[in-house]
């Protein structure tokens, strides 16, 4: 199976803890020079020393200017051949309860985050010989869920962005996907388990199993397994593979 191609350089947002860690690791491992963005220095510092990334910057998806900067400052060293528009952030609440800042929130960083990036990489992205685009999104850009109407729909803008953005670049070699995951196990979903048990009494046991009744696997998908279908669509063998929004939820889907 064709893999990547010669060291491309790859930009991760969100990439200095979970998927997008995990992201950043399996392409750093696969040959790619990456550079991780996030808000946290330390967080980003530990991907560079662990070996998961090269590179780092640190800078707010949801602040145009900010991602902007960072992503020239990267482009600097190396011409970018591939995106992951990873960073994120999750809040949940009865819709009667979702003021419009709620929804402000989700919209700036889960969607507009992945607008900005993908902009400041796309002019120089189409002057290369290879390019991919890949927005990680949710299952949630597929289907709804209760309690949760602000995130579904800036997930759902992700997926629309995509499959729209993919048909005007189909004439390029670049590729747009997104990866939807399930309920995944890092710390972003720590904070949803917390919630649930500070909201009804449950136990952790109870909390994680409740999250995991929507996968019919019974359980949380692992970081790594999205890293692997988002390293499969950076191979030069997924060219044909564009305006798709893929699941990685056990068959929620």
């Amino acid at each position: 199976m064709p893999g990547l191609p010669r060291s491309p350089h790859a930009l991760v947002t969100g990439g200095g803890r979970g998927i997008g860690r995990a992201i950043a690791s399996a392409l750093a491992q696969a040959g790619a020079t990456v550079t991780v963005i996030g808000r946290n220095q330390a967080t980003l510092d530990e991907a560079i020393a662990a070996g998961d990334a090269h590179f780092a910057g640190v800078a707010d998806v949801a602040l145009h200017p900010a991602i902007t900067t960072a992503i020239a400052e990267a482009a600097r060293r190396q011409p970018i051949d591939i995106l992951i528009a990873n960073a994120g952030i999750a809040e949940s609440a009865p819709f009667t309860k979702s003021d419009p800042a709620l929804f402000r929130r989700m919209i700036d960083v889960d969607f507009m985050g992945v607008v900005h990036a993908i902009q400041a990489v796309l002019p120089a992205m189409t002057e290369r010989p290879y390019g991919r685009i890949i927005a990680i999104a949710s299952t949630a850009g597929l289907k709804g869920y209760a309690y949760a109407t602000a995130y579904t729909a800036a997930k759902h803008a992700v997926v629309g962005l995509i499959r729209s953005l993919a048909l005007e670049l189909a004439s390029t070699r670049i590729t747009v996907n997104a990866v939807c995951p399930g309920f995944t196990d890092t710390d972003l979903l720590a904070g949803s388990i917390d919630n649930i048990m500070k909201k009804t009494g449950r136990s952790h046991e109870q909390a994680v199993a409740e999250l995991s009744r929507h996968n019919p696997q019974r359980r949380l998908v692992s970081a790594a397994e999205v890293a692997d279908t988002v390293l499969w669509l950076c191979g030069e063998g997924a060219g044909a593979i564009t305006g798709q929004a893929i699941a990685v939820a056990g068959g929620e889907i």
